[in-house]
């Protein structure tokens, strides 16, 4: 019984501390579109969207070009993980490593990303993984298997020279383009820095951290 006077005894915590985890989330899917004129859903994608899912990728942080991961069956339905190349589970190796961003503007992937994946350290374990972090850095990931939607002009990915584009700057794949849709001869700041092929210079609404401001379209 506590005596007057005197504060109640304080709650013990529980013994243990939290540890570091490693997490992956995927920012963006497959089907990147591309911006609108005088719009921008560039940081929007399609039927893979955003999600803030994770899991434990067992790296420490550490990523290198080459390095594998696939889905975590612990962590549906967006939660990625790391794999050696040559486990069942990788679906996908590591074409480049980029810097970490807030602004899903500023990730800007090479053409062949067919998905991209943000790397998170979190502080907590169990159920706390799922709740995000603090971003380190970004893998451009190229999938292991022969469909590629990120390559240049497949329709897919991010929006990269070669491309093709309907006339509202929609992403589409050339190989269903017609004579009313561009290829992406650039992406530029100033319409001026675009190629002399250039028959329709697209301009964009301001987005923070996007490195273009401007479509360069050509003729497909």
């Amino acid at each position: 019984m506590t005596q007057p006077g005197t504060a109640p005894p304080r709650p013990r915590r529980a013994a243990g501390c939290l540890q570091s985890i490693v997490v992956l989330a995927v920012i963006l899917g497959l089907g990147y579109g591309a911006s609108k004129i005088f719009g921008d859903d560039s940081s929007k994608s399609s039927s893979n969207s955003s999600s803030s899912s994770s899991a434990s990728d067992g790296k420490g942080g550490s990523w290198e070009i080459g390095d594998c991961g696939g889905p975590d069956p612990e962590n549906k339905p967006d939660g990625y993980r790391a794999f050696d190349c040559d486990e069942s589970g990788a679906t996908f190796k590591a074409l480049k490593i980029e810097d970490a961003s807030f602004l899903p503007n500023a990730i800007q992937c090479p053409a062949g990303t067919d998905l991209i994946i943000q790397v998170s350290r979190v502080f907590g374990s169990g159920d706390d993984k799922k709740s995000g972090g603090i971003p380190t850095n970004t893998v451009c990931g190229r999938n292991l298997t022969g469909d590629h939607p990120g390559d240049a002009g497949a329709g897919g990915g991010q929006l990269v020279e070669g491309d093709c584009i309907s006339a509202t700057a929609k992403e589409i794949a050339c190989a269903s383009a017609g004579a009313a849709d561009f290829k992406v001869l650039g992406l530029v700041k100033e319409k001026t820095e675009c190629p002399a092929a250039t028959t329709e210079p697209m301009q964009l609404m301001m987005a923070m951290g996007r490195p273009y401001d401007v479509i360069c379209g050509g003729k497909v």
